[in-house]
C-alpha cells in the first residue's frame, strides 16, 4: 500500500479496540487548551477542555463540548452562562492546577475576575463570556452553543497547546 489507501482489514472490529484506536489517534491531534467556567449559587466551577470551536459570526457564537459527568456540567445548565478562556503558554501553571487531583479550589491560582457574570482569567490569551442558547446530548457529552456576551484578547500571547498528553510550545515549531 502507498499510505493513501485504508486497508479495511486493519480496522478494529471490537468496541474496545476501536476506542483504543480512537484515543491513540486523537492524542496526535494538537489542540488549544481552554478553561471553561461558570458561577452558580455563588460558587465558581471550571474544567479544562480542548473541544471548543467558533461556530458563527452572526450571531457571534462558540460551540463547547463537555462531559455530562464533569463538575461544571450541571451548574452551567442551571446558570445558562459560561466563560471560555483560551489559555496561553504563560497559563500552564493554571492548567496544571485545574488538573491536579489535590486542587480543592481550581480558582486559587491565577488572576481571576468576572466578565458578564462568569470567571475569566485576566492573563488568558482570550476570554469569552457566553449565554447558553442550545444544548444537545450526544454520547457521554453535551454540546453547548453559547452566544457571545463579551470578549477580550491579548495580542502578546501564544496559545497553550496539548499534544500527545503533553503541553507543547508551537512558537518553537520549525519554520516559525
Amino acid at each position: 500500500m502507498d499510505g493513501s489507501m485504508v486497508d479495511h482489514n486493519e480496522i478494529p472490529q471490537d468496541r474496545d479496540a476501536l476506542l483504543t484506536a480512537f484515543r491513540d489517534a486523537m492524542r496526535h491531534v494538537a489542540a488549544t487548551v481552554y478553561a471553561i467556567t461558570t458561577i452558580h449559587a455563588g460558587q465558581r466551577y471550571g474544567i479544562l477542555a480542548t473541544a471548543v470551536s467558533s461556530l458563527s459570526f452572526d450571531p457571534p457564537s462558540l460551540l463547547v463540548c463537555i462531559n455530562r459527568a464533569a463538575s461544571l456540567h450541571g451548574p452551567l445548565l442551571a446558570e445558562q452562562r459560561f466563560g471560555v478562556n483560551v489559555l496561553g503558554l504563560g497559563n500552564r501553571d493554571v492548567a496544571e492546577h485545574f488538573m491536579s487531583p489535590s486542587a480543592t479550589d481550581r480558582f486559587s491560582l491565577g488572576a481571576w475576575e468576572e466578565l458578564a457574570g462568569v470567571p475569566v482569567l485576566a492573563t488568558a490569551q482570550s476570554s469569552f463570556a457566553c449565554s447558553l442558547v442550545h444544548a444537545h446530548d450526544f454520547g457521554t457529552h453535551s454540546i453547548f452553543i453559547g452566544e457571545l456576551l463579551a470578549a477580550h484578547h491579548r495580542q502578546d500571547a501564544t496559545p497553550l497547546t496539548y499534544f500527545d498528553r503533553n503541553y507543547i510550545d508551537i512558537s518553537e515549531a520549525p519554520g516559525r
